[in-house]
């Protein structure tokens, strides 16, 4: 199973718009994840056009998305639980704050910081954020993840956007 992850598109914003490889990356996913921060309820239903989708409401979304959307969800997907929340909190502690709040979970999905990041537990646990595909702030590229889900094993991936 391969998932698209997005998270932090924060759109609409001037002409900002969903790349070009985030769409078809999303396209041909079997699954679409986003981590929240949206903005506005216009994106999920751009996103949900191209294909299933998972997602939770952020910080910054507008109420339309946050009425719509929990603050955290779980699936499964090919024999492996995963988690999804907006905001994993600060960076010391993290791994194990997303391991205590989702205890039977191989993975979390987070966003929030717009930094990509993916850390693994020694129990082979796993945090990752995919960034932001629109909005870089402090990271040096704009990105989103993709998932390979097989056997309840799951890799994650960075894609750099150009």
């Amino acid at each position: 199973m391969v998932i698209a992850i997005v998270s932090d598109t924060h759109l609409p914003r001037g002409a900002r718009r969903l790349p070009d490889r985030l769409l078809s990356e999303a396209r041909r996913a079997d699954l679409i994840v986003h981590a929240g921060d949206f903005v506005a309820l216009s994106v999920l239903r751009e996103l949900e056009s191209l294909g299933d989708v998972i997602a939770v409401h952020g910080n910054v979304d507008e109420q339309a998305v946050r009425a719509r959307l929990p603050e955290t969800v779980s699936f499964e997907a090919e024999g492996a639980r995963l988690g999804v929340i907006h905001d994993a909190g600060t960076a010391p502690g993290r791994l194990a704050r997303m391991r205590a709040r989702f205890p039977q979970h191989d993975a979390v999905v987070f966003g929030h910081s717009h930094m990509p990041l993916r850390e693994r537990a020694d129990d082979a646990f796993q945090i990752f954020n995919p960034g932001s595909p629109t909005e870089r702030r402090r990271a040096p590229r704009r990105t989103m993840g993709i998932a390979r889900v097989n056997a309840g094993k799951v890799c994650f991936e960075l894609v750099t956007l150009g």
